[in-house]
């Protein structure tokens, strides 16, 4: 069962959402947040696998609360859940260590696949949100080229193969399936890599996996 947190401050979004998820009998809402300090209280008291936070908050926005909870509770995993689709906000709750973006006009089925994914250790953003960082990159993939190759060159030959699928979106389950081994084991390499990059999370990774040219862009 996903345990899920769910923070908004509109009762009637909570409510869609909770109804969306429920249609789902492997996940379960276990607390709910009208504002971003009551999440981060929240996470820290339930540890839920999932913590699905809106952008726009009262006392303690989104995007703050993404970062504690990932200071606090490094097992939840973040899902930022907004209206506002800006490259600005992409950015800034990648750079929190958020796992997902999804737009909430988005098809309710991406909900349900984003919660999946990110519990199952891979990244999800919504295709309107993968699109802007995909134009982001394609703009600065020249200058950041270099430096990507350099870090990804002390890897070893096997990290940088699980940081090319890591790139292409591939859970630790499936990278296990493609490579013949454990799941275990891709959690321990995709720790290490994680490391030694330097980076907070996958999506970090696969950014660094792009600019490197060890993924392509589709």
């Amino acid at each position: 069962m996903i345990r899920v947190l769910l923070a908004d401050d509109e009762a009637m979004i909570r409510a869609g959402v909770r109804a969306i998820l429920a249609a789902d009998p492997g996940i379960e809402v276990v607390a709910e947040a009208g504002d971003g300090r009551e999440a981060v209280e929240l996470a820290l008291g339930h540890r839920p696998d999932v913590a699905l936070l809106d952008i726009r908050m009262p006392r303690l926005d989104g995007l703050a609360a993404a970062a504690e909870i990932r200071r606090a509770a490094p097992a939840t995993q973040v899902i930022m859940l907004t209206t506002f689709g800006e490259d600005e906000y992409i950015a800034r709750a990648l750079s929190g260590g958020a796992a997902g973006f999804l737009l909430k006009s988005g098809d309710p089925h991406e909900l349900i696949a984003g919660v999946r994914a990110v519990a199952d250790g891979a990244a999800y953003l919504s295709p309107k949100a993968a699109h802007r960082v995909i134009t982001e990159l394609s703009g600065g993939r020249m200058s950041h080229g270099a430096d990507a190759r350099r870090r990804t060159a002390a890897l070893t030959p096997r990290e940088r193969e699980v940081l090319a699928l890591v790139g292409a979106g591939l859970s630790n389950a499936e990278i296990a399936r493609r490579l013949h081994v454990v799941e275990g084991t891709v959690k321990a390499y995709v720790s290490a890599i994680l490391t030694r990059l330097e980076v907070r999370n996958r999506v970090q990774a696969a950014i660094v996996a792009y600019e490197a040219g060890l993924t392509p862009a589709s």
